[in-house]
């Protein structure tokens, strides 16, 4: 493989190593073993063949969620500049007064 990868050219190259890193072509997968409740296993598999996933995959899928760190999505200007601008009372609870805003809206 690697003659392989020494004789490409440098954009070639590029695409086989973009590939392998998409695709997970070199990914390593070691097995688990655990013991849980027969009722969630078998919930478990049910859901995954919902999905049309395996039931490894989806438990993997859960893991990455739980250890990998969340983006934090930058704020634009334009929010930035607004927040704070409202001076709220510390008992203001939005979505009560946004049924309320509705209710009093749609009531007429």
């Amino acid at each position: 493989m690697i003659d392989l990868l020494n004789s490409l050219n440098r954009f070639e190259f590029v695409r086989v190593f973009y590939y392998i890193c998409t695709y997970k072509v070199l990914q390593m997968d070691t097995k688990l073993t655990l013991k849980l409740d027969s009722e969630i296993i078998a919930h478990a598999k049910s859901y995954a063949k919902m999905k049309n996933i395996s039931l490894s995959k989806l438990i993997e899928s859960y893991l990455t969620q739980l250890v990998e760190p969340k983006s934090h999505k930058q704020i634009t200007p334009l929010v930035k500049s607004l927040s704070g601008i409202l001076d709220l009372p510390a008992d203001f609870v939005d979505k009560k007064e946004y049924k309320k805003h509705v209710l009093k809206k749609y009531s007429k």
